[in-house]
């Protein structure tokens, strides 16, 4: 109760963004991008010990998009509170009627801090999801936080506030400076196992797909 009343009124400015989330040419239907020669969408990008930017220092990002128009992605591993769904979904002024269960709210990243994301299993689709892989999808639409709440939503889900964004070519810069790893992605350890061991696991998942 304690983390809802701490952001509750942060909330309702967060909605607008929740619900209409601008992410340029991933959102916007009907525009197709070229695909980048070795995409990253649906793999982990691991900070490199070497890291030294706060906003991602062991940090592990699954990667949504990346193409010629640049990346985005998720930071997985760091939470930034735990309360009632019902809670959060009153805060946004949306339906709580059988809704149960907590949720974890996460640090999605420095880019758009008002805009949610649910990363999710790709059992669930709403009009807006965007299908990343087989296994997973993202959904900005709070409807999928009701649907969860009732006990019909994705079987697996991440929420987080704000994403991990780069320009075109940007990635691929600090790609060349080492600044980041990259590794296989899984359901079991995206929403899965203990949070601040995610960062070191990641890092031995590199070593061993050497």
């Amino acid at each position: 109760m304690a983390l809802w009343h701490r952001h509750g009124r942060r909330m309702r400015a967060r909605a607008c963004g929740l619900v209409a989330v601008t992410l340029i040419l991933l959102l916007v239907p009907g525009v197709s991008v070229p695909a980048a020669s070795q995409s990253l969408a649906g793999k982990l990008l691991v900070a490199a010990p070497s890291m030294r930017d706060p906003n991602f220092a062991r940090t592990v990002v699954y990667m949504v998009q990346h193409d010629e128009g640049g990346a985005m992605g998720l930071v997985i591993n760091r939470v930034v509170g735990e309360g009632p769904l019902a809670d959060l979904l009153r805060s946004l002024d949306l339906p709580t009627k059988g809704v149960s269960g907590n949720i974890r709210i996460h640090y999605g990243g420095p880019v758009g801090i008002r805009q949610g994301f649910i990363l999710h299993s790709a059992d669930y689709r709403i009009d807006g999801s965007i299908v990343v892989n087989r296994d997973f999808s993202l959904t900005s639409d709070p409807e999928v936080l009701g649907d969860i709440g009732r006990g019909h939503g994705p079987d697996k889900a991440l929420f987080a506030f704000g994403y991990a964004g780069w320009g075109p070519g940007q990635l691929e810069g600090e790609l060349m400076q080492d600044a980041w790893v990259t590794v296989s992605a899984d359901p079991v350890f995206v929403f899965e196992g203990e949070i601040d061991k995610k960062w070191e696991q990641a890092i031995a998942r590199e070593e061993l797909e050497l």
